[in-house]
């Protein structure tokens, strides 16, 4: 471990640290551009030059590795000449154009030309121009303001996985440049807007509608998927303008998926803001107390085991707990959250999440992947899984539909009786996995589906159980498409056949009320003679066979608690006000068991917290990775030999806020066009 001297401070740093880490972790500011911490290093900006004693020059502090007995100093006045000299040539060809730049207040080019710049400019000639680039729906490019920083370049080779950008020309004609000006073509890909140090990239949905300074910011946790990014809400006035990414390193480190970030026009359109009664064959609007004397009326005289409820993919705790008490006080517990139809196990917690955590696959020495497309269903998991690759510790294996997920792939077909092989001992996935040290198996929702689904879950069990659980190690993970579904499997929200049950049941007569919590990804047909209540946020499938809508708000319009695919307790704050009539689910639910059974044991947000955490005590242990004990899970059972459907079928319409969004209809549109 080298120990170096800076500006009269000594410190000792893990070999491999550079110059500026080390500075860094001294509280001493170096400016820089094309450095990123979670990428390569460039050393191309030169932003970063610090004076090293015995070098005849200023060094690149990014690109340096600190040595033993260094001494460096960083605020002499060759290094602050050395920094106005590289600001002034940065500034030579870029734009005066910050009055209407989207990236003003914001921009690492203006706060350092502040701080480390010389104040005037001597040069007189013509500025260059770079002609923009077409990079799709949701980047905007002004290419004259580019820095050449490469940050966006080695993001896209890095991280995402595609070779799409690069630079073409030298010197002054260099340009960063898209492959025959095509798409940027994977799910992160607006994860550039927040690299580039500069306003040449930025967000084409967000352009001229907010400065950065009008807007509020608030913490919450992404809904889109089951990883539980964490995230940034920027509202004005109560409505969403954009959504960024908040730091958590065993989540999504600082990225996010496009429709994480984009699809946030979707919760302005389609929306449910007032309550509506079917009167015939139309649905009219009504009060909040028509609407409750309907579902009165609806439901009287219904038999417990004559009541379903329908959990959607968005919901949060608080809502399903609400929902749970509702029907209970109806004398029915029949709630199903698995709209899929994936057979998961809600008795054994760890045979529905992920138990290594997302942080622990870059401990994984080879994960096994089953019926699963990790790029589509969960973008960030993905990355993680190509960090890992590109280290070289890591062997990727996949049993399921072939795909490109960015990284390199030994597919053994689409076969799930290949997991019973795996078992046996003999077949070559069986040999890999008993030589790898932390081997991984993860399970998605597509091997669960289905009516093998429960023999598959018990068979890669029982795979895992021989090869992935050890003293130390759990390498059993589900990987969920529904940021919903792990909560709801903990407060026990399944029944015997699932939706499928209910659905027959419904065609057969038996079953006389529904109740529908944002649940809009199954065919609601065999609910038309069904007396329905649909609590949501968006004209959806759910609300084409409703008998009464109550408008509710959504994900960002309220707080809540959100369980993530490796069952981490995460929890969203309310960033913006919900349109027209909505409420917040449990509210709506509180005040309709006034009226149509008995009133629910809670009448504020924290009598509801703590009845939550009475059921579920976990719930109070916020954003710890759990260690749940290992168990017995799936049932007994004919794999087959039919191979898996996958979930995620379109990236950009997996749920209501996402099919109501314009951007994402156009994301659709140009890879169609591509």
């Amino acid at each position: 471990m080298p120990t170096l001297t800076i500006d009269g401070n000594e410190i000792t740093v893990d070999a491999g640290t550079t110059v500026l880490q080390a500075c860094e972790k001294l509280g001493i500011e170096v400016p820089r551009f094309c450095y990123h911490e979670r990428l390569s290093i460039a050393g191309n900006c030169r932003m970063c030059l610090v004076d090293m004693e015995r070098s005849p020059k200023p060094i690149a502090s990014c690109a340096m590795p600190a040595g033993d007995g260094m001494v460096i100093h960083t605020n002499t006045e060759r290094v602050k000449k050395a920094r106005e000299g590289v600001m002034e040539f940065l500034l030579i060809n870029h734009p005066l154009d910050c009055p209407i730049c989207d990236q003003g207040g914001e921009c690492e080019l203006q706060d350092q030309s502040v701080a480390f710049g010389a104040g005037n400019a001597r040069f007189d000639e013509n500025k260059r121009a770079v002609e923009d680039k077409n990079m799709g729906p949701l980047i905007a490019t002004t290419m004259t303001r580019c820095i050449h920083c490469m940050r966006c370049v080695r993001f896209s080779d890095e991280i995402g996985g595609v070779d799409d950008m690069g630079a073409l020309g030298r010197g002054e004609n260099a340009e960063v440049v898209t492959y025959l000006d095509g798409l940027l073509d994977t799910e992160l890909s607006g994860n550039v807007i927040d690299l580039c140090p500069v306003g040449a990239l930025t967000s084409k949905p967000y352009a001229f509608t907010a400065r950065s300074w009008e807007l509020s910011s608030t913490p919450s946790i992404d809904v889109m998927d089951a990883v539980g990014s964490n995230i940034n809400i920027d509202t004005r006035d109560g409505y969403v303008m954009r959504v960024l990414p908040r730091i958590h390193d065993d989540v999504n480190e600082e990225w996010i998926s496009d429709k994480t970030r984009f699809a946030y026009d979707g919760l302005k359109k389609r929306r449910l803001d007032r309550p509506y009664v079917r009167k015939g064959d139309k649905l009219e609007p009504a009060s909040w107390n028509e609407a409750f004397a309907a579902i009165k009326t609806g439901v009287a005289g219904a038999k417990g085991t004559e009541v379903a409820g329908i959990v959607g993919d968005l919901a949060d705790m608080e809502s399903m707990f609400a929902l749970k008490g509702l029907l209970g006080s109806l004398g029915s517990d029949r709630i199903e959250a698995r709209q899929d139809g994936a057979a998961l196990d809600a008795s054994v917690r760890s045979g529905y999440i992920m138990n290594s955590g997302i942080a622990g696959i870059e401990d994984a020495d080879l994960i096994l992947l089953v019926g699963t497309n990790p790029r589509k269903e969960a973008p960030l998991v993905n990355a993680r899984i190509r960090k890992t690759v590109r280290k070289g510790s890591l062997k990727v294996l996949n049993i399921g539909p072939s795909a490109d997920l960015t990284y390199d792939v030994e597919d053994f077909g689409d076969d799930a009786s290949l997991l019973k092989s795996a078992k046996g001992g003999r077949h070559a996935i069986s040999k890999l996995l008993k030589a790898a040290e932390k081997p991984m198996i993860i399970v998605g929702q597509a091997a669960l589906r289905g009516e093998n689904g429960s023999a598959v879950l018990k068979m890669a069990r029982d795979v895992a159980d021989k090869y992935c659980v050890k003293e130390g190690w759990n390498g059993f993970g589900v990987l969920h498409t529904a940021a919903s579904r792990v909560g709801a499997l903990d407060l026990g929200l399944t029944t015997e056949g699932g939706v499928k049950s209910i659905l027959a049941d419904a065609e057969a007569g038996k079953l006389k009320a529904a109740f529908l919590l944002g649940a809009d990804e199954f065919d609601t047909t065999a609910l038309k003679d069904v007396f329905t209540v649909y609590v949501g946020t968006h004209g959806d499938e759910g609300v084409k066979n409703a008998d009464v809508i109550l408008p509710a708000a959504a994900y960002s319009e309220k707080a809540g608690t959100y369980i993530n695919t490796e069952g981490r307790v995460q929890k969203a704050a309310k960033a913006a006000n919900a349109p027209g009539d909505a409420r917040e689910d449990w509210t709506i639910l509180r005040a309709l068991s006034d009226v149509i059974g008995e009133t629910l044991p809670f009448n504020s947000a924290s009598d509801l917290q703590a009845k939550l955490v009475e059921a579920v005590p976990h719930v109070a242990t916020v954003d710890t990775l759990p260690a749940e004990e290992w168990g017995d899970f799936g049932v007994e059972g004919e794999l087959g030999k039919d191979g898996f459907v996958l979930s995620a079928t379109n990236f950009y319409q997996t749920n209501p806020i996402a099919r109501a969004s314009s951007v994402m209809s156009e994301c659709i549109d140009a890879r169609q066009e591509a």
